[in-house]
Order: structure tokens, then sequence, then C-alpha cells
């Protein structure tokens, strides 16, 4: 499972789901570039994690939807690092959990800015790196809600759908310049996200309320998706692309 000498870039990774990727790759070996949009605080407490586990890790501040900044993210990375080897394309902003009928254009275009412009706009900046190593990885972070495309989740649903669109033209394109791309899709996950969805839609105000009726007793865990990632990116994984794992537990 060693990543040792790659690179991995992981957006939206001071919090949540981003933080347990880039800690798991870091334990497996890698050196990680933190993308974060507002918190840096809390993208160098990530960066100071990683090298408490004996690995290199350095904050870039950067809106996934702003190509121009994207771009330059990406070559500040190869500068400091010297390659890309690996992107987790995981920012992402909840829609708030309204009807269709009841949505503000403005919130789908927030909504598929954030997710499917963000994750295009990752993808096109690393690209011209990864081709040059010999192998690349992408994955980006999808969601069980693009199967259900539940009620009151329209923007959310429509940008996530787009996010697995995109790794499916992928996989297809740069399969022969030795390039992995796959999905990795959580179910309800324990994240600051997680609970707010649960709030809204349960009136729940702790998300360890729904573990008696969760898969395994519990709800996901950012772990739970990291732990997904890592195998994906690994040598365990080196005949695996175009696959969408769904981590939820089957719930």
């Amino acid at each position: 499972m060693t990543l040792e000498g790659r690179v991995a870039l992981v957006t939206g990774g001071s919090r949540g789901i981003g933080r347990a990727i880039a800690l798991a790759l870091a334990g497996d070996g890698a050196d990680v570039a933190v993308n974060y949009r507002r918190d840096g605080a809390a993208a160098q407490e990530v960066v100071q994690a990683i090298a408490a586990l004996g690995r290199h890790g350095r904050a870039y501040q950067a809106d996934v939807a702003d190509s121009a900044a994207v771009h330059a993210m990406a070559d500040a990375i190869v500068q400091q690092f010297g390659s890309i080897d690996i992107l987790v394309s995981n920012a992402g902003i909840a829609s708030r959990g309204r009807l269709v009928a009841d949505t503000d254009i403005e919130e789908v275009r927030r909504v598929l800015e954030t997710h499917a412009i963000g994750a295009f706009n990752c993808c096109h900046a690393a690209l011209p790196y990864l081709r040059q190593r010999p192998r690349g990885d992408i994955v980006l972070i999808s969601s069980t809600a693009a199967a259900q495309c539940g009620p009151g989740g329209g923007p959310y649903n429509m940008a996530k759908r787009a996010v697995e669109a995109l790794a499916q033209t992928l996989w297809k394109e740069e399969r022969a310049t030795s390039i992995h791309v796959n999905v990795v899709a959580p179910g309800l996950t324990e994240t600051e996200m997680g609970k707010r969805l649960v709030r809204a839609t349960t009136g729940m105000d702790d998300i360890k309320q729904m573990y008696p009726s969760s898969p395994f007793g519990r709800v996901g865990q950012p772990e739970d998706i990291a732990n997904a990632v890592a195998f994906l990116v690994s040598g365990r994984a080196a005949y695996v692309t175009g696959q969408t794992l769904t981590v939820s537990g089957a719930g």
C-alpha cells in the first residue's frame, strides 16, 4: 500500500472527509498538498498532522471554481513538491434541501460551480503533470445522492451526476497515459455537512441518533471514505479504473 515517492493534491482537504483523506495518504507514505478555500487555520493543522506522520505537507488556498487559481495552485505544487501523482477532487458544498420549484437558480450555479466545474478545473490543471508520471491517479468524490436523486437535493444531485460523468469520460481518454480515474461515492458521513443534513431532513440535533437505524450500528466516518481512496491509488488497485466505489454500508 506504500505511496512513498508520490505527491497527492487533496482539494477541500482542511476538514471532514478531505482531512481524513489527506492523513490516510500521508500515512501510506505520500507527501500531500492540502487545498482549502477559507479555513487556513484548519488547513495548517492538517499540514502539522502530516508532518507528525513523517511526510511533507503544505497548504494551498484556492477556490476550485476559479480556473486561474486552480492552475496557479497546480503549478506551485509542482514547483515546490516536484510532481503531482494523485489528485483527489473532494471540495464540495451542500445545497439547501429545497424542492426544485423553490430553488433559486443562483444556488444551482453555486453548487454546480463548486462540484462539477471545480472537479473539471482540478483535472484540467493536474492532467499535464499526471501524464508525466509512471502512474497517475484521479479520484473524484461523488455521493450516493447521484444514484438516488432524492427530493430536496436537486442542485447537489445534478452536480454529483456531472462529477461521475466527468470520471466516466476521463478514464476512457486517459487510460493510454497510465492515469487511473475512479469515483468514491460516500453515503451519509459524520462530518459537519452530514450533521447539517441530518438536522435539516430529520430534525435530529445529534447525528448519533441515526446510529441505531444505520448499517453496522453507526453512520459512516470520514476514515471509511479515506480508506477507500487510499486503496484505489495504491498498488493493490493497479488494474482498477473507471469504477465507482460506494461507501455507505449499503444503507
